[in-house]
């Protein structure tokens, strides 16, 4: 019997959000839309922008966001990662500990270094682009793997954020053999075009032979395909995943498989901000997939809370929400 619904892998960081205009933006000179890895000096450039500007913070990472989804609601996750012993650190930890998410950090710490964090820019068309300083999250290696834990889940999910760290990327592909000798599937997020642009080589390890779950947004999608036509797209996604959601924002989300596919339409929202939606979205529709819901099933509940985060600032969602969600949008299994 599987002990953990979803085991991921990921880059631990704690999030802070600014409302920013776009001239703000364009004068930090920041890519819109992306996610760029900055140094420590580059981050202390771009702080001293937003010095009168009061963040929102909160534990991230994207595979972090998953995982908290999942467990949030109802499903039993494990998630390796790596934090030093800092503030943001602590902060962290008790944060995927409230959350009931199990974790290596409990056992195991850098003892130099600092944390990682992520500047989330959120200009007012809902739009976040972000600036990643990884600190010790650039060191995790195959020291944070529980192999036993492994073993006993249900979904192995990989960060694709992780094909940028030489040896994350092979912590993950680590996690992934072992994953695969023990029959539990395997799951994949592209996590970023800037990803599928610098760091392919890494994705491509990721898929080796294929996995069982695929998760990319469209734009991700045409970056990957080197097509904006959705046909192509798909058929050539379908040779990565026996199971592929393709999320396209107001059009709602696609899920595709050899045989069939869904088009699952989206809640309609003024959407706020954008951060978290497609780490919410995997999470979800893991959640449902795990407890025996059809894909498009597990998609209608990954649209709805989707959509509630991008309604709201902020990568989480209550408790309390995820509950009404998860109520509104499942129907009871028979």
């Amino acid at each position: 019997m599987s002990h953990y619904d979803l085991y991921a892998i990921g880059n631990a960081l704690v999030d802070s959000e600014y409302e920013v205009s776009d001239a703000l933006l364009q004068k930090m000179g920041i890519s819109k839309r992306h996610m760029t890895l900055i140094d420590t000096p580059r981050r202390a450039e771009l702080l001293a922008h937003v010095t009168h500007l009061q963040p929102r913070q909160t534990g991230g990472g994207s595979a972090g966001n998953t995982v908290v989804a999942l467990a949030q609601l109802g499903g039993k996750a494990f998630y390796s990662c790596k934090v030093a012993h800092d503030n943001l650190g602590d902060f962290y930890v008790k944060d995927l500990q409230a959350q009931g998410v199990d974790t290596n950090l409990t056992h195991t710490r850098a003892s130099e270094g600092q944390t990682g964090s992520c500047m989330v820019l959120v200009t007012p068309d809902a739009e976040r682009s972000m600036c990643t300083f990884l600190g010790v999250s650039a060191e995790l290696d195959d020291a944070a793997l529980h192999a036993q834990d492994i073993v006993k889940s249900k979904i192995y999910y990989m960060e694709g954020y992780l094909a940028a760290s030489p040896t994350g990327l092979s912590a993950a592909l680590k996690g992934r053999q072992i994953a695969r000798e023990a029959g539990v599937a395997l799951a994949l997020t592209l996590s970023d075009v800037s990803m599928i642009q610098f760091c392919k080589a890494g994705l491509d390890a990721m898929l080796g032979d294929g996995v069982d779950y695929l998760f990319c947004n469209q734009e991700e999608a045409q970056v990957w395909c080197g097509t904006e036509d959705l046909e192509t797209i798909r058929s050539t996604l379908k040779k990565l995943a026996k199971i592929i959601c393709l999320t396209r924002g107001p059009e709602g989300s696609e899920v595709l498989t050899a045989d069939q596919s869904w088009h699952v339409p989206a809640e309609k929202v003024k959407a706020i901000d954008t951060n978290g939606a497609g780490d919410m979205f995997a999470g979800a529709f893991l959640y449902a997939v795990t407890r025996g819901y059809a894909p498009n099933q597990a998609a209608t509940l990954g649209n709805h809370a989707a959509a509630a985060v991008a309604s709201q600032h902020g990568n989480r969602l209550t408790l309390g929400q995820l509950s009404a969600i998860k109520a509104y949008a499942l129907p009871p299994l028979k």
